[in-house]
């Protein structure tokens, strides 16, 4: 059996959020069996965040028209679905869009404060003629995977909202590659060659991470303790953590902040500012977490309680 040490990390850009992640060598049919995981945990079940509902002045029903722009309201809510965000907290953001100049109207036109970022500023949404007039509110929501408008519940609606078909994922591709490796005089073994694009609100690497991680914990149900077994367990070693240039390296510790029992919504907010790992983690101060953007006090305190418990973990 292949040891876990011996499978090493490696990663290539391919252009702006778009990579090849190769995990190789694998034992025998592990490559089919890791790609297909993770390529549907990918494609479904990462969070997000998207624009859910639009309050369009003058306007109620998507089949209308706004005098002195040139898209009906029905294109306009189909280009609405292309706005991709970066959310910093869990409750709705309402944010408003107005414009009055001949033009093309823009979603870095959207007026918002520091909850959200939006990550495609130069999207067209609509387009002003004469002396037309566009004003709109959008509602914008953290979800998982993709929601119609027909399955959005009308109690939910406010008056005059009209609901907006939801892409919550980050997600834009994912394909995944097997082929044959070597080690030695082993020469059937795996190499998983995962290719991955996302939107702009997130990258591969993160989103890899937390698709390890979703799939780590399910896998856990299934761990039975003081169950008799016929397997004899061996220790095992985590893969090298991965530098800059993709290479495995291991002239410096590197816990991965996946590791920590966090929330998705504390886990992201590590990332988005740049802390990878629990060591960098542990080098700030209280002081220094409560100012990072999107970190608040239950953020804060979810942390100090998770590495209290991993320190109680290690010294046990």
């Amino acid at each position: 059996m292949l040891e876990l040490d011996q499978t090493k990390v490696q990663s290539q850009e391919l252009g702006p959020n778009q990579e090849i992640i190769t995990l190789a060598p694998l034992p025998p049919g592990y490559g089919m069996t890791f790609g297909n995981a993770f390529r549907r945990i990918l494609l479904s079940s990462l969070p997000g965040a998207a624009v859910t509902g639009a309050v369009v002045s003058g306007v109620t029903h998507e089949f209308s028209v706004i005098p002195g722009v040139k898209e009906s309201v029905l294109d306009i809510l189909l280009n609405l679905k292309g706005i991709r965000v970066r959310k910093f907290t869990e409750e709705p953001v309402l944010v408003k869009l107005k414009a009055s100049k001949p033009g093309i109207v823009t979603a870095g036109m959207i007026e918002h404060g520091s909850e959200i970022e939006i990550v495609n500023p130069d999207l067209p949404l609509a387009t002003l003629e004469g002396k037309g007039k566009f004003e709109m509110e959008l509602r914008i929501e953290s979800g998982i995977g993709y929601i119609p408008a027909q399955q959005r519940s009308k109690k939910d609606l406010e008056s005059g909202l009209i609901a907006v078909d939801a892409l919550f994922s980050p997600v834009k591709k994912v394909r995944y590659e097997v082929s044959n490796t070597r080690v030695g005089q082993q020469t059937n073994l795996d190499r998983l060659d995962l290719e991955i694009e996302t939107d702009g609100s997130t990258t591969p690497r993160q989103v890899v991470s937390y698709a390890a991680r979703l799939i780590g914990d399910y896998a856990s149900l299934l761990n039975f303790e003081g169950l008799p077994s016929t397997l004899e367990a061996a220790p095992v070693e985590a893969p090298a953590a991965m530098s800059e240039s993709g290479e495995a390296s291991d002239e410096r510790r590197y816990t991965p902040v996946e590791t920590l029992k966090i929330s998705p919504r504390t886990l992201n907010a590590l990332i988005n500012n740049d802390i990878g790992s629990v060591e960098e983690l542990t080098r700030l101060s209280q002081k220094q977490l409560e100012t990072m953007k999107g970190f608040g006090k239950k953020a804060l305190q979810e942390v100090i309680d998770a590495l209290a418990a991993q320190t109680k973990f290690l010294a046990a």
